[in-house]
């Protein structure tokens, strides 16, 4: 068992991009996240090598599976025993289990049963290490600069998500699929020693710890969602959000750059002006700290973001296209971080874990098992007929914070 030590209550108004201790746990979200591309990005080559680039993109989503059926229950794990100690504990996992792929592939040639069964083990541990990796902020710092971490989490996921496409190359091609997996491994374990000196704060006397049989927190957890005016309809809100938004800006910018010609090199400035739009809402959040009238600028933000998502398979040229993806990366980033800022801030850290594992099923877990549906939609009915129909389901969430008076008028902590 660990000792954790408390944050000084001196240290709850310093500003989060100035604490040494936020600073420790960005290091470590950061270095975990760009780990966690390289290891995509090894598993599918890995994939491609043994099968067909159909059997590889079932490789690469079955994950997905155990993250939706076993999340909340990784909630629960999280507020029972702790965030940091369940984000160490899986993270330890997460590394020993990229390090066994690695030696695997240096031993013998595994074939796509034994890299799907590493992508299920991956996908098990991630249950519980994504809820606590979300529940961790509220401990870590004070509740009035719950905005300016998410700020700080999303332009760390942007870093990531440009760092680790080209270390993943560069680790196959320097020591083959293998190399690419030890690199995975060893981002993963720097992570480790930052999560041991991040300093966490005591829960409040009086919140409840999760302490029951698993069944009972989660309906606790579920109980705590439904009585709260904000927190009910803002999970509903982000999982039709998450439904609508995932397909079209994963698998969705692959076919639409595939229908109009624009090629990979294409389809790169796409996803390159998604990012630059993602990451400037993540500095303005970083910046600002907190903004005013949270609830209404979420759904407004968001609603923008379902237009544009609408109207990206509507454009002809590259650069057009890239300057939509800002668009959408701006409005979705500043979106999705408030709305993830108002989920901690409203359900209290002893529910952090299983609230963010509620609000966040359907972004990982269940959103990624649409993509084959996705896909012959588009096959039979073009790209635009399915961007549209995505934006339209996106909006309906949107819509619904937005009619909601209560989600409406949500403010973070002043």
């Amino acid at each position: 068992m660990t000792t954790t030590l408390a944050r000084p209550a001196a240290l709850d108004d310093r500003p989060a991009h100035r604490d040494p201790n936020v600073l420790r746990w960005l290091g470590a979200y950061g270095a975990s996240a760009i780990g966690d591309n390289v290891y995509y990005i090894a598993l599918s080559w890995a994939a491609v090598q043994a099968g067909t680039p159909t059997q590889a993109g079932l490789v690469t989503a079955v994950s997905a599976v155990p993250r939706a059926l076993l999340m909340l229950g990784g909630g629960v794990v999280a507020d029972r025993y702790g965030p940091r100690r369940v984000v160490l504990g899986s993270s330890a996992a997460r590394c020993l289990l990229v390090v066994a792929a690695a030696g695997l592939l240096l031993a013998t040639s595994p074939g796509l049963w034994a890299l799907g069964a590493v992508a299920v083990l991956f996908g098990i541990v991630d249950a519980v290490f994504l809820p606590a990796a979300g529940a961790l902020p509220t401990r870590i710092t004070g509740r009035s600069q719950l905005a300016r971490v998410q700020g700080m989490r999303g332009f760390a996921v942007r870093l990531a998500n440009v760092l680790g496409g080209p270390l993943g190359g560069l680790g196959v091609a320097v020591g083959g699929t293998a190399g690419a997996f030890g690199l995975a491994a060893l981002l993963i374990g720097v992570s480790l020693p930052l999560l041991w000196a991040v300093r966490v704060g005591p829960l409040p006397p009086d919140d409840a710890k999760a302490r029951g049989a698993v069944l009972d927190d989660l309906k606790d957890g579920l109980r705590h969602i439904a009585r709260d005016r904000v927190l009910r309809p803002l999970v509903l809100a982000m999982a039709l959000v998450d439904l609508g938004f995932v397909g079209p800006m994963n698998l969705g910018l692959i076919l639409l750059a595939e229908e109009r010609g624009w090629g990979s090199a294409g389809m790169g400035w796409v996803i390159a002006g998604f990012g630059i739009g993602a990451g400037a809402a993540s500095l303005l959040l970083t910046w600002r700290g907190r903004i005013p009238r949270a609830g209404l600028v979420m759904a407004v933000a968001e609603l923008g973001a379902c237009a544009a998502i609408a109207a990206l398979a509507q454009v002809a040229s590259v650069p057009g296209a890239a300057g939509v993806a800002l668009l959408v990366g701006l409005l979705a980033g500043l979106g999705g971080a408030l709305s993830a800022a108002l989920v901690q801030a409203q359900a209290g850290p002893a529910y952090a874990g299983r609230v963010t594992a509620v609000s966040t099923l359907v972004g990982f877990g269940v959103a990624p098992l649409t993509f084959p549906l996705v896909g012959a939609a588009a096959d039979r009915w073009g790209t635009g007929p399915v961007f549209a129909s995505c934006a339209a389901l996106c909006a309906t969430g949107s819509l619904l914070a937005l009619c909601t008076r209560s989600l409406r008028r949500a403010e973070l902590p002043g």
